[in-house]
């Protein structure tokens, strides 16, 4: 595998690998890898002649500049666990590379960017869209694949190829999941012992809602009942919880279609999201047709 730094350097190689005719796959990370990102790149490998793994901490992509300084920054690990996989090129660029001096433009998509995490996070998703675009055209990737627990991420960069008409196929794979049932993240580095014991609550209480609300049980009190499990098992606070329409993410009070639930809740100061689906049901019963089942 090749540690590339340089558009110019990547340029030099997909041209290479066009005129053999061979498909280029890209899986887009900020490094601090773990086995949601490798399935990612197992995926891409197999459904690809050529994969390029992008590691950039993205600075437009942070509200917060407490939260970028403590990102993790860890590529030669990251190097050593992409290695049995088969990925032919690591792409490190820096700041000066994605954002030359006078860089003006931001792509922005409106729509399903709006509320959840763009509404937590101002400008996140225009962060989001803007470095997505611009690896996009370096790698000159024919598949671009990015896992399901960044669902409202996944739903911006799927607009923006289908609005830009762009010739990069946005492919969605599952959340991986710890043994405990954690939605695997880089996040989850930063939290000490006794709140990681905590953190596997988050899948346990959107299970929870996502069954009582599938079955008929009213939406409001299922969400509440979960937001008071999850501040009672010792979280701090939550930006959101809501159940969205998928895939356009519209807010739902009613079970009428299919949905997902989801969450962001802060816990030893690290912020967590997570999300599950919820089956849409063809008729949903009011109150007095359906009694509210416990969460």
């Amino acid at each position: 595998m090749l540690i590339i730094r340089t558009k110019a350097e990547l340029r030099a190689m997909t041209q290479d690998w066009r005129r053999a005719g061979e498909s280029i796959g890209v899986v887009p990370t900020m490094g601090a890898l773990h086995a949601g990102h490798l399935s990612l790149v197992d995926r891409a490998c197999a459904e690809n002649d050529r994969v390029i793994v992008t590691l950039f901490v993205n600075p437009k992509q942070f509200n917060n500049p407490e939260d970028l300084a403590k990102y993790p920054r860890t590529e030669d690990s990251d190097a050593e666990k992409l290695t049995p996989y088969g990925a032919d090129i690591l792409y490190v660029p820096d700041g000066a590379q994605m954002y030359p001096e006078g860089f003006a433009t931001t792509v922005s998509v409106t729509g399903v960017s709006e509320g959840l995490c763009g509404g937590a996070r101002p400008g996140h998703f225009d962060g989001v869209a803007t470095v997505v675009t611009k690896l996009f055209l370096q790698t000159d990737a024919d598949r671009a694949y990015f896992g399901e627990k960044d669902y409202q991420q996944l739903q911006v960069v799927t607009r923006l190829a289908e609005d830009l008409d762009l010739k990069t196929e946005i492919v969605g794979c599952p959340t991986i999941r710890e043994e405990d049932g954690l939605a695997m993240s880089s996040r989850n580095l930063r939290l000490a012992k006794g709140p990681r014991e905590i953190a596997p609550v988050i899948a346990q209480v959107l299970d929870d809602a996502a069954r009582v609300i599938s079955r008929g049980g009213q939406v409001a009190q299922a969400l509440d009942n979960a937001r008071a499990a999850l501040l009672s098992a010792g979280f701090d606070t939550i930006d959101y919880l809501e159940l969205r329409s998928d895939p356009d993410l519209k807010l739902m009070t009613r079970a009428d279609r299919p949905g997902r639930l989801f969450l962001a809740a802060w816990l030893d100061g690290v912020r967590l999201i997570d999300n599950v689906p919820v089956a849409g049901l063809a008729s949903v019963p009011t109150p007095e047709d359906h009694p509210l089942e416990p969460a």
